[in-house]
């Protein structure tokens, strides 16, 4: 039997067949929203008015690129309202080693000459045209005044020969992606500093899209940061949408993917906690939530297929009851019943004292 919408779902009609009058046939009808190059849609609010479309970004001779609010590297703390001081001048950056890759650029770690101070800088593909590059360097501007000791700092960006470059806090542990974490007491130290991050954010009426273990970064001293919001959002718009879509839909909620579930509303503060869930639960088992022979790369359609009409993933049955609970709580497949961050910074797998972290479980060398 075909899988089929819910009973209040949309479908299509078809024509009615000839001999069959008065009757036509339902087709449950599987949506994908593409990325579109649409940049008004945005992940984090923009401040508008945005500068008309004759007037040139600054770029001054370091290669940084100014903008209504300055754009630098924020060293000490800054009060509210204040701009951050500048970042170093692109010059200074030495380029150590490519640190990651992906569809939209490279990463790599650079260090400060004259300070020694080691950063990451994102290098982002493709010729950006005006438009692209205002509304980056309008979000970086914003992407500036978040601070929180769960959220990757984002410094400044240069532009160079038309190639855009952010600044960003370098990992040195980097992601967690193809990390297992069995002990609860390590994993309850990542969730609850993770979730800490989700809520900042969610204040600041920023939504990610697109939380998932590779955009969660981890350091020597066991903290762990949200990487990758706000800029990555924009550069999927300006690629192609089959490409930009298939590498991040693992970890989509299934009103994400199917808008017929939910009528056709989003929700993306619960969206992101069904991200979370998924790849908390990730780390638990070491491998991905979905189905033994489900890859996160494999048969997209097939992955559609058991997002949206599967049954959601559940912890197993060695786990806590309180591990059970909280992933339950996150993986609802009614985006309404997800708790927002705040209410899950409270659940007791969380909120309760934990035991020493343990050290990480490195995956085999590749």
């Amino acid at each position: 039997m075909r899988p089929g919408g819910p009973p209040n779902s949309r479908s299509l009609q078809t024509p009615q067949q000839p001999g069959t009058p008065g009757r036509s046939r339902r087709r449950p009808d599987l949506t994908l929203p593409l990325p579109q190059r649409d940049l008004t849609s945005l992940a984090v609010p923009l401040p508008l008015p945005l500068p008309p479309s004759s007037a040139p970004s600054s770029t001054s001779s370091s290669g940084a690129m100014s903008a209504p609010a300055s754009l630098g590297a924020p060293t000490p703390p800054t009060s509210a309202g204040s701009a951050p001081p500048n970042p170093p001048p692109l010059c200074e950056l030495e380029r150590v080693r490519r640190i990651g890759s992906g569809a939209g650029g490279t990463v790599w770690m650079v260090r400060h000459r004259p300070t020694g101070r080691a950063y990451a800088l994102k290098v982002l593909y493709g010729n950006h045209d005006d438009a692209v590059r205002r509304q980056i360097t309008r979000e970086i501007a914003i992407l500036r005044t978040a601070e929180h000791p769960a959220v990757v700092r984002c410094h400044g960006m240069y532009e160079q020969a038309g190639e855009l470059q952010i600044l960003l806090e370098y990992m040195d542990g980097g992601s967690l992606e193809g990390h297992r974490i069995a002990d609860e007491g390590f994993l309850a130290h990542v969730a609850r500093q993770v979730l800490s991050g989700i809520a900042y954010l969610h204040r600041r009426h920023i939504v990610h899209r697109d939380i998932k273990p590779s955009n969660l970064l981890i350091d020597s001293g066991r903290r762990v940061k949200i990487a990758d919001f706000g800029v990555g959002r924009i550069l999927n718009q300006t690629m192609d949408p089959c490409n930009s879509s298939v590498g991040t839909i693992a970890y989509m909620s299934p009103e994400r993917i199917n808008t017929d579930l939910n009528d056709g509303a989003y929700d993306g503060y619960a969206g992101d906690i069904w991200s979370f869930g998924l790849s908390i639960l990730e780390f638990y088992l070491g491998r991905f939530p979905l189905g033994e022979n489900l890859g996160k790369q494999g048969d997209w359609a097939a992955l559609m297929c058991a997002i949206c009409y599967s049954d959601s993933p559940q912890a197993p049955r060695t786990a806590s009851p309180d591990f059970k609970n909280f992933i339950s709580l996150c993986l609802q497949k009614n985006p309404a019943n997800r708790p927002s961050a705040m209410r899950l910074l409270q659940h007791p797998f969380v909120a309760q004292p934990q035991p020493q972290p343990q050290p990480l479980a490195m995956p085999p060398p590749s």
